[in-house]
């Protein structure tokens, strides 16, 4: 199994809701593509900005949900409710 964890940048004012919306409009794109297991949206409890935990069936099933369509048109729509480029940072599971 391969993961993410994705650092949002701040979200721009008054976007809250809108990103919330795209998160989950976005998990449902996904969801839709082979090799995807899950994706969770996590808020800080004191403050600070979201991140997100993505799971994937492997490094290949990654690659090609990163590089496909679906991802690109999530990129476009998030883009302009972000103060900034989100921050990957990638694992395989072992346990």
């Amino acid at each position: 199994m391969f993961a993410a964890f994705i650092n949002f940048p701040p979200i721009k004012p008054g976007k809250d809701a809108e990103f919330k919306e795209w998160f989950a409009w976005s998990n449902r794109e996904f969801a839709q593509l082979k090799g995807f297991i899950r994706r969770r949206l996590l808020k800080p409890q004191e403050g600070g900005n979201y991140a997100a935990f993505v799971e994937f069936d492997s490094h290949e099933a990654f690659m090609t949900i990163h590089t496909s369509r679906a991802h690109a048109e999530a990129d476009k729509r998030v883009a302009p409710l972000l103060d900034g480029s989100p921050t990957p940072y990638f694992y395989e599971v072992v346990l």
